[in-house]
């Protein structure tokens, strides 16, 4: 029940960041593209029946590229993510499979102006696949709605060019029978007008 209430609100979320994403702006907004790189730390999985209990995770990258529009104070943005951990443990067992997420998401923006540098808040909604390789005996590939929050501070580097550094936390909803995929992420990379 509170999974299936979870899920509706997820989609609901989802249809409103990509309804406002769609809209037609009461202001001009000035298009970009961005692409972040950096490292990630999964969350060790627990309690994943399906995958044999307990799942240790190790150190991780991701790799994010968006195109959003810039409203001033805030942006909008949809979002293609990948990120790759390899597996520490699986049921205190050494392993040597690993875990990869693709994600897709309308992500939502709120920038300071704080003269010359801006720092920001974020929080998006959207879908991602979790795919298993080498963990289990099935290694499952299974796809869920998904969320991040986060912060950041861009620098202008050159004309219309920002040099970014965020903190952004990733995370799905369950699946796999009361599985969840989470990961912290510093990141760094380049936000481009154009």
């Amino acid at each position: 029940m509170i999974t299936a209430m979870k899920k509706q609100l997820a989609l609901l979320f989802t249809g409103l960041a990509l309804a406002g994403f769609t809209a037609q702006p009461a202001v001009a907004a000035d298009m970009y593209g961005s692409l972040h790189g950096g490292i990630s730390w999964m969350d060790d999985m627990d309690n994943a029946p399906n995958l044999g209990d307990d799942i240790e995770m190790n150190g991780a990258y991701m790799v994010l590229g968006a195109i959003g529009c810039d409203y001033g104070n805030y942006r909008v943005e949809a979002e293609a993510g990948y990120q790759e951990s390899e597996v520490d443990g699986y049921n205190a067992v050494a392993s040597s499979g690993d875990v990869k997420i693709f994600s897709l998401l309308a992500n939502g923006y709120y920038d300071i102006d704080a003269g010359g540098f801006e720092p920001y808040l974020t929080a998006g909604v959207g879908v991602a696949n979790v795919n298993f390789n080498n963990v289990a005996a099935t290694d499952p590939n299974e796809t869920t709605l998904a969320y991040q929050i986060g912060a950041g501070l861009a620098i202008p580097v050159a004309d219309g060019v920002m040099l970014d550094a965020r903190y952004r936390y990733f995370s799905t909803l369950e699946f796999l029978d009361n599985t969840q995929a989470g990961s912290h992420s510093a990141l760094l990379g380049f936000r481009v007008g154009f």
